[in-house]
């Protein structure tokens, strides 16, 4: 079955193979720009977590803080204990971590950002601490959420384990 178009006044006649033509190329349009999309994505998010390990390693928690989402759903979830709002995660930080010898130096390793829709995606990595007398480490699975202000931590569960 034969359909017509009319582009710019003259008729445009497309059989099956033409058809099928126009969809595999309107597919990997679709394939490359989603592609793109991602890796911007995760390239965005990569600096958020680069500058949050810089703040820290400058003893800077509320630099580390801008990572996160400044909401009252922001969710925070380490030691057997969930915490919601920016200010309650940014209060917790601040007490346990209260100088710059005890926030020590932060190392983010095995970083894997899986894009989960256009504006969420899913980060899991490991954590390091270099303080004198000791290293704790742990895991993390951070959920990004694009925002006004760019892509943020909405949700954080933590782990550490003994080294």
């Amino acid at each position: 079955m034969e359909q017509t178009f009319i582009l710019k006044k003259k008729a445009c006649h497309l059989d099956a193979a033409d058809k099928l033509l126009l969809s595999v190329c309107i597919f990997l349009l679709a394939a490359v720009t989603t592609a793109l999309a991602q890796a911007q994505a995760s390239s965005a998010i990569r600096a958020v977590i680069d500058a949050q390990a810089a703040a820290w390693n400058r003893g800077d928690i509320d630099g580390f803080m801008n990572g996160y989402a400044q909401s009252s759903l922001t969710t925070f979830v380490s030691d057997d204990r969930v915490m919601r709002g920016w200010e309650t995660v940014r209060a917790r930080y601040k007490k346990k971590y209260p100088n710059a010898e005890q926030m020590g130096r932060l190392t983010f390793s095995d970083i894997e950002i899986t894009p989960l829709c256009s504006d969420t995606a899913m980060v899991l990595g490991r954590w390091q601490l270099k303080r004198k007398g000791d290293h704790p480490r742990g895991r993390f699975t951070l959920l990004f959420r694009r925002r006004l202000e760019g892509w943020r931590i909405v949700q954080d569960h933590t782990s550490s384990t003994t080294p």
